[in-house]
């Protein structure tokens, strides 16, 4: 049942407006969030589902990640959520990104981010599965997890009503939202009304539906994202695996001092240009899950990708998967896209308050599966004290 007034509303039920969620219910606010679907269905389920701080640079959003992931792991010691304690590795393929682990390494040493540094011996004993002559050496977190995406977000919603003061409301689209002298009008495609103090949009690249304006104008794109996964396989992969494609790619490794110096031999000038660095991470069933590409579209025209890209991109993937894992018959099961809104020139995350109640949260890019409930406490703290 709808109650006719809430402390605060959250439209949409992904991981940013969940936890934006579970940040006021722990201020003792009373919560309503609406979800337009039937589950969330968009970027926070597409997902690659590895949890990974290290791939910030030390600051604002590396904090983030480390609050999320022992958040993530807080909550599975009292419910499984499908969060999974096996850690990150990176594999380099050659010693200029080698040389780009130990930096990091040195940097996050300074900060009590621990990590080991492997041997090529070191990160074969890993698992079977990689090829011997692909890496040169590795860096492994044995703090980072990884989540099963499909599942982790409506254990999380379980999990947050049974600790109360949260209620979720599936198939329920909003349609206005309305400030007024006292608070926030919200008003429903189903016909009811709700008062609240404060909304809180945080319902992705939709929130063009509640404010086209705004979002048309707004310095976000849009990035398309293409993973696979394969059949189950016995032999196990276990952890995040990232290698020498996600080393150059990833931000925490461009302010490494020798950046500039990366071997251009394996620079993989058609991977780059998708976006493509090579990830692993096998699910329970023993099936890998392998990509990922980006492809951009700015949010005021759209996107609309080919079909003979999309298989390009997914034949690109599973041709640099084969250099580094050891998989004679690789079967691909499914494969998928996901979407999700980004700030132009990768940058942090778009907000945009309308008089002082209706608070616009999107473009929190590939971080919101790690940073999320960080930068979600956070915010919910700047805005109540």
């Amino acid at each position: 049942m709808i109650a006719s007034k809430y402390d605060a509303v959250v439209v949409g039920a992904g991981i940013l407006g969940t936890f934006h969620a579970h940040a006021l219910a722990k201020l003792g606010k009373k919560v309503a969030v609406f979800e337009k679907d039937a589950t969330p269905r968009e970027a926070t389920v597409r997902n690659f589902g590895q949890v990974v701080p290290s791939g910030f640079p030390n600051g604002r959003w590396h904090q983030y990640g480390r609050f999320s992931t022992e958040l993530f792991k807080s909550i599975q010691t009292k419910k499984d959520i499908g969060i999974h304690a096996n850690g990150s590795l990176y594999i380099a393929s050659d010693e200029s990104e080698m040389q780009l682990l130990i930096e990091l390494k040195a940097q996050f040493d300074a900060t009590d981010y621990p990590s080991e540094l492997l041997t090529k011996e070191q990160v074969l004993a890993h698992s079977s599965l990689l090829k011997g002559e692909y890496p040169v050496g590795g860096l492994f977190f044995k703090q980072e997890v990884s989540a099963e995406s499909r599942r982790l977000i409506r254990s999380i919603h379980d999990f947050i009503v049974e600790t109360g003061n949260v209620t979720f409301f599936y198939e329920t689209a909003v349609v206005e939202t309305q400030e007024t002298n006292s608070g926030v009008k919200v008003k429903l495609a189903n016909g009811n009304t709700v008062e609240c103090e404060k909304v809180f949009i945080c319902n992705g690249r939709d929130f063009q539906f509640l404010y086209p304006d705004i979002f048309k104008q707004a310095p976000i794109e849009i990035s398309k994202l293409q993973m696979l996964v394969s059949t189950p396989i016995a032999t196990s992969l276990p952890g995040n695996i990232l290698t020498g494609m996600t080393i150059r790619r990833y931000e925490s490794f461009k302010e490494c001092p020798s950046y500039g110096q990366l071997d251009p031999k394996n620079a993989h000038p058609e991977l780059a240009e998708k976006g493509i660095h090579v990830l692993f991470k096998q699910r329970p069933d023993g099936s890998i899950v392998i990509g990922d590409s980006h492809v951009y579209a700015d949010n005021a025209t759209g996107f609309d990708a080919g079909f003979e890209e999309e298989e390009k991109i997914n034949q690109l993937i599973i041709n640099e998967a084969k250099e580094i894992i050891n998989v004679p018959n690789l079967q691909i099961a499914a494969t998928w896209s996901g979407f999700y809104a980004q700030m132009k020139g990768h940058g942090e995350i778009f907000e945009h308050t309308i008089g002082s109640s209706i608070h616009i949260v999107t473009g929190i890019g590939g971080k919101g599966m790690t940073a999320s409930a960080g930068y979600a406490n956070e915010h919910v703290q700047k805005l109540f004290f």
